[in-house]
């Protein structure tokens, strides 16, 4: 979901299965992406039906894709993830050139940073949202609220630019990023619902 207006573009990994599935972004009912970015955005997302969702984050600013837009994966872990095709920068310029921060929600999305980071974007790394990530829905939404600054971008408001103070907590935040493993299941090869 790239909308051409959206100033804020959220990574993921790859689809789980959950999501595949459905053919949504994090469709796991225990994902917490839904929940963190309603609460960022004060909306009732959760509430909404997925069409509504994508409408309403469409709506403030907010494009959604993933680093890997093919692969082969054994189940939904990350770490199980081959002959990945990654994602086009430039797909995203053309599509949605008002991009001023990519943020990359868990640790295997992250390792794209540099990539994005070294075509002009500012970045940002956030936990994942993930269930098999353990960290607690609360380390998740404080970690997520360093992304305040640009969803405020996104609502209208206007923002001061980002202080050293800022981009110290925004590090502290990718530092906290890290992969979990665990399980595995039937090998498929998918592509994701924005891919």
């Amino acid at each position: 979901m790239l909308p051409a207006g959206a100033r804020v573009l959220i990574l993921g990994s790859f689809p789980g299965v959950a999501s595949l599935a459905a053919r949504q972004y994090y469709a796991h009912p225990r994902n917490h992406f839904w929940p963190i970015l309603g609460e960022l955005l004060g909306e009732p997302l959760v509430a909404l039906d997925y069409a509504a969702r994508l409408e309403r984050i469409g709506e403030r600013g907010i494009a959604l894709w993933d680093t890997i837009v093919a692969c082969e994966r054994a189940g939904s872990l990350d770490a199980a993830i081959r002959n990945a095709t990654r994602a086009e920068v430039a797909r995203v310029r053309r599509a949605a050139p008002g991009v001023a921060v990519v943020a990359f929600n868990g640790g295997t999305a992250a390792r794209a940073m540099p990539r994005w980071r070294d075509a002009g974007y500012e970045t940002l790394a956030l936990p994942s949202t993930s269930p098999a990530y353990t960290l607690p829905y609360a380390g998740k939404l404080a970690a997520w609220r360093s992304l305040e600054h640009w969803l405020g971008d996104a609502k209208g408001d206007a923002r001061e630019p980002r202080t050293r103070a800022s981009r110290r907590r925004d590090a502290a935040a990718a530092e906290a990023v890290t992969a979990v493993t665990v399980g595995s299941g039937s090998r498929s090869a998918r592509r994701s619902p924005g891919g």
